[in-house]
């Protein structure tokens, strides 16, 4: 168990005194035995016995009528005394059994039964036992005979069955309110261990989603831009090619890019290259692919039925946008960028490779053509 953190419901199952048991209707001296098993000299005495053994019974009278019962009933019916009342105006019978009055009591004698109190708001589901009481007496001390029920008396032993967890943390139930040789302590034990366990291992399993999102986001991210990496953009790019989409691919490289690091440090390059990363961003629409794949090349994918007036527009806001002077410690760094572009249509299905090759292509012919131009490639509808 943890750190001694107590279970809510097994918390309120301490071991208590015993209850102080219930007030007796009265009975004739002269009525016969409970049973052999209750050697004892007087009705209290019998029925306190069968208070600590069954806390949850209830002695019925040969009418039906409630004339005693355990401290455990008292605290499940409530609203006050239930002696004198029938039982059947107490409880109904659920599943097969089917009660009509006491003298259908003999047809369900020592069967399970299932049945729910009329007065219980929390509606719990209890199983128990009707028996008849024997016609055997028992002598007591000093030669006289005193048989504390009659013949045609009924006992109903009750117990919470699957609703026990419930039972305890609504009533507040304690030791005492269950037999002795009940085994619902060890079942509440046996739940707040488990639970504790669950709990520990739905943490730890939280824990380990959580590091194992954080592993894959950081293999698959540029540490210095905060975009995806070369190895996230292939990811992307596999799928789309393998679900046949229609998409368009910018491959983007820097122009002039060297000459900061050269003129500057590399402390500079750095600082150029996140600025580069949040103007890219700035032009992605949602479900956009950005990732930096090289020290100054970076792919931008956009899914979706693109054409090529449309892309190249794009292009071009991109080159007047990183064409403006970037400032660095009170000097002024000036890059500019060649993309090539490559148009993947619907149900294509084309290589990832060489999708790539031929952004790359047009790419270095846009550099050839004089650096910060837009060259598109021409690929078959259909390349593979």
């Amino acid at each position: 168990m943890p750190n001694g953190s107590a279970h809510p419901v097994a918390a309120k199952v301490n071991r208590q005194p015993q209850a102080t048991p219930v007030a007796l209707a009265p009975l004739p001296h002269s009525a016969p035995d409970l049973a052999s098993a209750l050697y004892t000299s007087s009705l209290a005495g019998a029925l306190s016995v069968l208070n600590r053994l069954a806390p949850m019974h209830l002695v019925l009278d040969a009418e039906g009528r409630v004339i005693a019962h355990g401290p455990t009933i008292a605290r499940l019916i409530g609203g006050g005394s239930i002696i004198g009342q029938p039982f059947l105006s107490l409880f109904d019978f659920r599943g097969s059994a089917r009660i009509g009055g006491v003298q259908d009591f003999p047809a369900v004698a020592g069967q399970k039964l299932r049945l729910i109190a009329h007065r219980d708001p929390q509606a719990f589901r209890l199983r128990g036992v009707l028996l008849p009481v024997s016609a055997s007496t028992v002598a007591v001390p000093g030669g006289a005979t005193r048989p504390p029920l009659a013949v045609g008396h009924w006992i109903v032993n009750l117990s919470f069955g699957f609703d026990l967890l419930r039972a305890v943390s609504s009533l507040h139930l304690t030791d005492a309110d269950f037999a002795p040789t009940d085994l619902a302590m060890e079942l509440l034990y046996l739940a707040e261990a488990n639970e504790a366990v669950t709990g520990e291992l739905r943490a730890l399993a939280q824990r380990l989603d959580r590091a194992r999102r954080q592993a894959r986001e950081e293999a698959e991210t540029d540490p210095l831009t905060g975009l995806r990496n070369r190895r996230a953009n292939d990811a992307v790019l596999a799928r789309l090619c393998r679900e046949g989409e229609a998409f368009a691919l910018l491959h983007i490289d820097l122009d002039y890019f060297k000459a900061v690091n050269d003129r500057f440090g590399h402390a500079a390059g750095d600082h150029v290259l996140a600025q580069v990363a949040q103007v890219m961003r700035a032009a992605c629409r949602a479900g956009d692919s950005l990732a930096r794949v090289g020290g100054d090349e970076f792919v931008l994918v956009q899914p979706g039925g693109t054409i090529g007036p449309n892309v190249e527009a794009l292009a071009q806001r991109l080159i007047a946008r990183l064409s403006r002077p970037i400032h660095w410690q009170g000097e002024v760094c000036q890059i500019s960028a060649s993309i090539g572009f490559v148009l993947v249509g619907q149900g294509a299905k084309a290589e990832p490779i060489r999708v790539l090759a031929e952004a790359d292509h047009a790419l270095y012919a846009a550099k050839k053509a004089g650096r910060g131009r837009v060259q598109e490639a021409r690929m078959p509808p259909h390349a593979a």
